[in-house]
C-alpha cells in the first residue's frame, strides 16, 4: 500500500513536467491522426463516405475494446508506468502502419487494432496523474486541468502542421512523426514519472461505481457519449465540408481546430477556478448551451472569419467537459482512477462508432453538413441525461 507519508523520490518539479510533457506529446500524435484522417481516407485511399463512415466505427469498437480490457487490469498492477509504455510502443507499430500501407484492410485489421491499444496511454496518464496528486495533497481539479491545457496546446499546433505535412510532405512522413512522439513518450514514462501504488478499490469491481452512484455514472457516461459524438462528427466532416461545400482552402480545417484548442486553454483553466464555487453539473449545462450555440451558427455562417469566430463557442462547449467530465467521473468512483478515466475516455471513443456512422451516411445521402442539425437535436436530449447526473 503506498505510504502518503512518503512522498517519490524524484522532484516534485520533474514529476510535473513529465506529466505535461506526456499529455502534450500523447496531443501531438492524437491531433496528427484524428484531423487528418477523413482526407487520408479519401486522398490516399479512395474510399466512399459510408466506407470511410465504417473505418471510424471499427477503429472506435477495437480502441474502446482494448482499452476497457486494460483498464479491468491497470488499477490492480503495481506499476501503472509499465501499462503506459507498452501502450506507447504499441501506437509507434501502429503508426507506422499507417505510414506504409495504403490497403484498406490492412488498416482496418491491424492498424486500428495496434492505435486502439496504444490510445489508452492517455487514460492512463490521466489515472497516474491523479493517484500522483492524490498521495502529494494537490488540488486534484486543477492538476488535472493543467494537464488537459497541454492536450488543447498541442492541438492549437498539431492540426495546421499535420495538415501542411500531409499536403506537402505526404501522409508517410506526417505518421512518421507520430509514432516519435509516442516514442518519446514511452521514454518519458518509465524514467520521469513516479511509481505510486495504487490504493485498494476493496471488493468494488474495477469498471463499476459504488451503489448509491452508478447511476449516476450511467447517465454521465450517456452524456458525454452524445456530447462526443456531436464532436467526433464535426471532426469528421468538416475538413471534407470546407473543401468541398463552402469551397475553402483546404488549410481552413487545420486552422478553426488550431484556433478552437488554443481558447480552450484559458477556458480550461477558468473551469478549474470557477469548480470552486459552482458545480460541475452547472459548469457542464454551460457547455452544453455554448455546443447548441456553435452548432446552430454553423447552419447559418459560412465565411472564414465567422467560421473562426464560432470556435470561441465550440471551445466552451468541449474545455468544460474534456476536463471537469473527466474528473466528474472520478468523483463518482473513488479509489478507482484508472477504471473513472477509463470511461471518460471510452465514452469519447464510443462516439466515434454512432459519429463515424452518422457523418458517413449523412454525406453520401444528403451533405456534409446535415450533421449539424443531428448535432442540435443530440445536444437536447444531452441536457435531459445531465439532469439526472448526481451534482458533486
Amino acid at each position: 500500500m503506498f505510504n502518503p507519508n512518503n512522498p517519490p523520490e524524484k522532484p516534485v518539479n520533474v514529476v510535473a513536467f513529465a506529466f505535461l510533457l506526456i499529455a502534450f506529446l500523447t496531443g501531438i500524435a492524437s491531433s496528427f491522426q484524428l484531423p487528418t484522417l477523413s482526407l487520408f481516407l479519401s486522398q490516399e485511399i479512395a474510399v466512399s463516405p459510408t466506407m470511410m463512415g465504417y473505418f471510424y466505427a471499427i477503429n472506435a469498437i477495437v480502441g474502446i475494446i482494448l482499452s476497457q480490457l486494460l483498464a479491468k487490469f491497470s488499477d490492480k498492477m503495481p506499476d501503472r508506468r509499465r501499462v503506459m509504455m507498452f501502450c506507447c510502443l504499441i501506437a509507434v507499430l501502429g503508426c507506422l502502419i499507417f505510414a506504409f500501407s495504403r490497403n484498406y484492410y490492412v488498416l482496418v485489421l491491424f492498424g486500428t487494432t495496434l492505435l486502439g491499444l496504444g490510445s489508452s496511454a492517455n487514460p492512463q496518464s490521466f489515472a497516474l496523474a491523479r493517484e500522483y496528486a492524490d498521495s502529494t495533497g494537490r488540488e486534484t481539479v486543477m492538476f488535472s486541468t493543467i494537464m488537459r491545457t497541454q492536450i488543447s496546446l498541442a492541438w492549437i499546433v498539431g492540426p495546421p502542421l499535420s495538415f501542411s505535412i500531409a499536403l506537402n510532405w505526404g501522409f508517410d512522413f506526417m505518421y512518421g512523426v507520430a509514432a516519435f512522439a509516442f516514442l518519446f513518450c514511452a521514454v518519458i514514462a518509465v524514467t520521469l514519472l513516479p511509481k505510486i501504488q495504487p490504493k485498494s478499490a476493496s471488493t468494488t469491481p474495477s469498471l463499476q461505481a459504488p451503489t448509491t452512484h452508478r447511476k449516476s455514472v450511467s447517465y454521465l457516461f450517456a452524456m458525454v457519449f452524445l456530447m462526443f459524438i456531436c464532436n467526433s462528427m464535426y471532426l469528421i466532416n468538416m475538413p471534407l465540408y470546407v473543401i468541398h461545400e463552402l469551397r475553402l482552402a483546404p488549410e481552413l480545417a487545420g486552422t478553426l481546430m488550431g484556433t478552437a484548442a488554443g481558447l480552450e486553454i484559458p477556458i480550461m483553466l477558468f473551469a478549474g477556478y470557477l469548480n470552486r464555487y459552482f458545480s460541475k453539473k452547472a459548469l457542464i449545462f454551460t457547455a452544453l448551451f455554448a455546443g447548441l450555440l456553435f452548432y446552430i451558427g454553423l447552419l447559418f455562417f459560412h465565411t472564414t472569419w465567422q467560421l473562426v469566430l464560432l470556435q470561441f463557442f465550440n471551445a466552451v462547449f468541449i474545455g468544460i467537459v474534456a476536463t471537469i467530465g473527466m474528473v466528474y467521473f472520478q468523483d463518482l468512483m473513488p479509489r478507482q482512477a484508472g477504471a473513472a478515466t477509463t470511461l471518460f475516455s471510452n465514452a469519447a471513443k464510443l462516439s466515434w462508432v454512432v459519429a463515424g456512422l452518422l457523418a458517413g451516411w449523412s454525406a453520401e445521402i444528403w451533405h456534409y453538413s446535415a450533421v449539424f442539425y443531428v448535432a442540435v437535436f443530440t445536444l437536447i436530449i444531452t441536457a435531459v441525461c445531465l439532469a439526472k447526473v448526481r451534482s458533486v
